[in-house]
């Protein structure tokens, strides 16, 4: 029956450690219904599905499913998929308990009991189709109606659109329509606003554990709404030292840059003494763009300049040509922390780029280590071992490898995941040093206090091209917050550049 209660959670509390994760949150779900529930990463959403799912056991609180929900139970479609691309979509669809007969797999009952279902997905494929060769919009879709088959009156669509191309993101809102007039309680968590100003019957966010909006209808609110409801009540905009960029040639240049399904005609410059912010959701494309920056993705049309050369074609050619990247993983990428403070710093200057000549004097190295660790605050000496290091400083440790080429082009990411409030701000007066002292620096970051914090402008991507370029005194979390999760596409002559909308500072300023 459509518009029933088919599950309904009060007060649900989960602690981790001294951390409250959900703080007496509530929720019903009704039939028929797609009920959006958005949140800031940390919000609270991944635990509360859990709980739901019934993988998770909340602390306090209670979950009850209605009769006719309890039939067919809670099916959870996860961001992450959980199937196997050397199967064909028939593995895929029964990976428990397939039919059988006579003891064998029976592939013509598995057959007549997908097609249905794949039929009103509009999943055009051959049960017998490897799924690995799908694309990747039919292989979420293959999860989808995998989950249908267990005939679930409560179905959970976890990000299911991070990574899909828009035309995949248009064919799940025929799959939506499908599934609520089936009567199934649709929860659909995502981060992209526009989808559920698009999809959502009723919408739910949760702010640092807590429900700041319960069940409000679709239609009684728009983005600016959620982004509050999100955030909370926007700061006054962060004071900024003012920076003259320097007016020469750029440093780094992308025009009409294109990688096939990550980045579309993407267009923009960071000038030496600039610091330029790169924002997205998940697959974006933002990341992608450092990434050709760093050598690191080829691109398929388009030019790319990054100091005096064209396109890097590897890490090592990108720093020849003066970039430096601090990768967001140090302790995979960035470290090697069974060694010392000296043999990390020095790698990449002497290993590298050669400085040093070909045995370079270890005193000569330890020296230059201790000139840069001293800069940066770091609390160690040349000699210690970095995995003894607490994180903060085995970042620092990151930077002052970098710092040790003097670098041209800095490119960083997440330069602060991991390190308390005050290393953070010694990290924040590092970027400011640098573009202060003629880099071009490269920002993308998961907080987007941060990115307000550091960067004179930040550039917005949404499924792999810039939609915004936010500066002045828009550049707040808020302002972030709705250029990327609405796919803002604010219009102005600002000098962004071909492609490159500005969203720029205060209106007369």
């Amino acid at each position: 029956m459509r518009h029933e209660d088919m599950l309904t959670a009060r007060s649900l509390v989960k602690s981790y450690g001294g951390v409250r994760a959900l703080d007496g949150a509530d929720i019903r779900l009704r039939g028929g219904e797609v009920h959006a529930l958005v949140g800031e990463n940390g919000a609270g959403k991944s635990t509360l599905v859990r709980i739901l799912s019934g993988t998770l056991a909340a602390d306090e609180g209670s979950v009850r499913l209605a009769d006719r929900a309890r039939e067919g139970g809670i099916a959870v479609v996860s961001q992450e998929l959980s199937l196997f691309p050397d199967l064909t979509v028939r593995e895929n669809l029964f990976p428990h308990r397939p039919p059988r007969r006579f003891g064998l797999l029976d592939r013509g009952a598995m057959d007549r009991a997908a097609r249905p279902v794949l039929a009103e997905l509009g999943l055009d494929v051959a049960p017998g189709a490897l799924l690995g060769e799908l694309p990747l919009a039919d292989q979420q879709l293959t999860e989808v109606a995998r989950a249908l088959l267990r005939r679930p009156r409560v179905l959970v669509l976890d990000e299911p659109t991070s990574a899909l191309p828009a035309a995949a993101v248009n064919r799940l809102e025929q799959v939506l329509r499908t599934l609520t007039g089936r009567g199934i309680a649709v929860l659909y968590v995502t981060h992209f606003l526009e989808e559920v100003m698009r999809f959502a019957h009723r919408v739910t966010v949760l702010r640092d554990g807590r429900v700041t909006l319960a069940g409000v209808r679709g239609e009684e609110i728009g983005v600016p709404d959620l982004v509050k409801a999100m955030l909370g009540a926007a700061p006054p905009p962060p004071v900024r030292r003012e920076r003259a960029p320097d007016d020469g040639p750029p440093p780094v240049v992308l025009s009409e840059v294109c990688v096939p399904g990550r980045l579309t005609d993407v267009t923009f410059t960071v000038r030496a003494g600039e610091v330029v912010g790169v924002a997205g959701l998940q697959g974006a494309g933002h990341l992608d763009a450092l990434a050709v920056v760093c050598g690191r993705t080829a691109i398929s049309a388009g030019r790319v300049g990054v100091g005096d050369r064209g396109l890097p074609r590897s890490l090592r050619d990108a720093i020849r040509a003066g970039v430096a990247f601090v990768p967001s993983d140090r302790k995979r990428f960035g470290l090697m922390t069974d060694r010392t403070v000296w043999e990390n710093t020095t790698a990449v200057s002497w290993l590298a780029l050669g400085r040093g000549g070909v045995i370079p004097s270890r005193a000569e190295l330890v020296r230059r280590t201790a000139d840069l660790t001293g800069r940066l605050r770091l609390r160690g000496g040349p000699h210690d071992v970095v995995a003894q290091l607490s994180g903060g400083n085995q970042q620092k440790v990151v930077f002052a490898k970098w710092l040790a080429t003097d670098p041209r082009i800095v490119v960083l990411d997440d330069p602060t995941r991991g390190v308390d409030v005050g290393v953070r701000a010694e990290m924040h007066a590092i970027v400011g040093e640098l573009a202060a002292g003629g880099a071009a620096v490269l920002v993308a970051s998961t907080d987007l206090a941060e990115l307000t914090e550091v960067c004179d402008r930040v550039l917005v991507f949404v499924r792999g091209r810039i939609t915004a370029e936010v500066s002045g005194g828009r550049l707040t979390e808020h302002g972030l917050a709705a250029a990327m999760q609405s796919g803002a596409d604010a219009r102005s002559d600002g000098s962004g550049g071909p492609g490159t909308p500005e969203i720029a500072g205060d209106p007369g300023s």
